[in-house]
């Protein structure tokens, strides 16, 4: 069953867009759009410091993680998870049924503030995500079942 739609350049270039502009509003380090599955599907910000391929799939597990513990506690899901380090703190944030946002911030950055501007980047990002659905429905990528541990060979920006 395909979680993501086929997307487009135009999608990529939008995606970016969103997170470039909330990693510049938020003074996060990095934001990561990733599926459920834990790939990444695009970035912006510092990606030297971070192996973003292993944080989007970890963060992907906690957000899981955190969806059967809102089971446990009678909840129909909790939306977001935050992890509070010394040096960097993680937010992690649903954006539809397929993809959730991960936004890496020093620690001094207030997670209020992050929220603040994420919440209408999820939006933002979430309609963009609907645009490329609607444009081939039925269609997408599955990407656990092309078993690839690196995806960003498939969503790569021409020459």
């Amino acid at each position: 069953m395909a979680t993501l739609p086929q997307l487009i350049e135009e999608d990529i270039q939008r995606l970016d867009a969103e997170l470039r502009e909330l990693v510049e509003k938020s003074d996060a380090t990095t934001a990561l759009i990733i599926d459920r599955g834990g790939f990444l599907i695009a970035s912006q910000g510092d990606a030297l410091q971070f192996d973003l391929t292993t944080i989007a799939a970890l963060a992907s597990g906690a957000y899981m993680a955190n969806q059967t513990i809102a089971t446990l506690v009678h909840e129909t899901s909790f939306n977001s998870i935050y992890h509070q380090g010394e040096r960097f703190s993680l937010f992690v944030m649903c954006v539809d049924e397929n993809c959730l946002l991960s936004v890496i911030f020093k620690a001094q950055v207030s997670v209020g503030a992050v929220k603040y501007f994420a919440l209408p980047a999820v939006s933002r990002i979430a309609a963009q995500l609907q645009l490329a659905h609607a444009r081939e429905p039925g269609t997408g990528l599955d990407l656990s079942e092309l078993n690839l541990a690196d995806t960003s060979g498939i969503f790569k920006r021409r020459p």
